[in-house]
This record gives structure tokens, C-alpha cells and sequence, in this order.
């Protein structure tokens, strides 16, 4: 039997990562942090359950941050890079489709992920004018996709989800199209399901890391 391009490339559970640092993990939360962050959650919405894909694609990533994160408007020093979940800024970064020119601060595009977006990065030291074009044509006017450049990120591309990360080298991979068929705007996998992408302020002046 033929399987579907999404189906060849699923290959079961992902690998998982050694799990978040203390202080931003399932179970770290304390009195003290309580009181410099606000609990997070855009109340409108129908609370998601944050779980890991049972199925994801090759090489794929996969860490355990639960719904129900903290706000906090500080810098968060993340454990992935570009990071897939955790205490994030009360702010998120327009996820509509939206292709940004510049660096965008983690702690609003975790903001995203946790709304369902997947967050496509490219190091623009080492991805090609061509790549940048396939996927800017890939993100733009699409809901519930963002795309920036991430200096130094460790790879070519990478692609985020909530507890969600995979790496290519090349725009053509076809893991790039599969993982955003798979885990945008995915019920399943997103802590907040329904909430909105839309931000048009930050599309139009993002917030870039200090």
C-alpha cells in the first residue's frame, strides 16, 4: 500500500530531550516566581493538554513543558535553541503568516507556540538566498505560521512547535512541509487551542532580542 507524503515520513515517538531546566519545568513553580510572573493563558480558549505527537517525523525532538506556563516580561534563558516551550512574555508574536526580516524575542514567539504556531528559523549565515525565498513562500499569509532569521541557532533550519523541535540543512527537505502540516494549529499538541495568531502591532515594529 502507497503511503501519503505526511505518512512516509512519521516515524513514531521522538527523541526526547533531557527535559527543561529548573525553574521553568513541570513541577519547578515556587512562591518566589509566583510572585514576579502571572499565570499564563488567554482565557477565552478551551485549555489544551500540551501532549507530546504520539506519531512525529524522523529526527524530530520532543520535550514535556505542560500547559499552563508562566508570564513573565524578563528574558528566559531556555534550554533549547530556539527554544519549544516554558515561562514566555505576556505578548506573542503575530503568527499569521507573518515573515519577519528580523530577530523576534524567544519569549514572544514561545508565546505563539503555545497558541499552536510553528515558528520556522533560519541562520542566515549559512541558509542560502534560495532556501530563505522557498520558505518565505512556504510561511507568508499562512495562519498559524511565523518565520525569522535565529543567528547561531546550531543548524541551517530549524522548525518549533510546542515541545516540538526539528532540524534540516536545506529548505527542500521534506520534513519542513511535514512538520507544519502536522503540528500547526494541532488540537492535540497545543496548550491553548483556538486562541488567536493575530498581533498586528508586533508585525508591524517586532520586539528583537536585547
Amino acid at each position: 500500500m502507497r503511503r501519503g507524503p505526511l505518512l512516509g515520513l512519521l516515524a513514531g515517538s521522538g527523541t526526547p530531550w533531557r527535559g527543561p531546566r529548573s525553574g521553568v519545568g513541570p513541577g519547578r513553580w515556587t512562591a518566589a516566581a509566583a510572585g514576579t510572573a502571572l499565570l499564563a493563558g488567554c482565557t477565552s480558549v478551551v485549555a489544551g493538554t500540551a501532549a507530546p505527537a504520539p506519531l512525529t517525523l524522523r529526527g524530530t525532538e520532543v520535550a514535556a513543558y505542560p500547559a499552563g506556563q508562566l508570564h513573565t516580561a524578563s528574558h528566559v534563558d531556555y534550554l533549547e535553541t530556539p527554544p519549544v516551550g516554558g515561562q514566555h512574555d505576556p505578548e506573542w508574536a503575530d503568527c499569521t503568516g507573518s515573515v519577519y526580516a528580523v530577530e523576534i524575542r524567544p519569549e514572544n514567539a514561545v508565546h505563539s507556540l503555545e497558541h499552536g504556531a510553528v515558528w520556522v528559523t533560519y541562520d542566515p549565515a549559512l541558509t542560502s538566498p534560495d532556501d530563505v525565498v522557498i520558505l518565505t513562500q512556504l510561511v507568508d499569509g499562512r495562519p498559524g505560521l511565523m518565520l525569522s532569521p535565529y543567528p547561531d541557532q546550531g543548524a541551517v533550519i530549524s522548525l518549533q512547535a510546542w515541545n516540538h523541535q526539528v532540524q534540516v540543512s536545506s529548505a527542500g527537505d521534506p520534513r519542513v512541509v511535514g512538520f507544519v502540516d502536522l503540528l500547526a494549529f494541532n488540537p492535540d499538541t497545543t496548550p491553548e487551542p483556538g486562541a488567536t495568531c493575530e498581533n498586528p502591532g508586533f508585525l508591524v515594529d517586532p520586539r528583537s532580542p536585547a
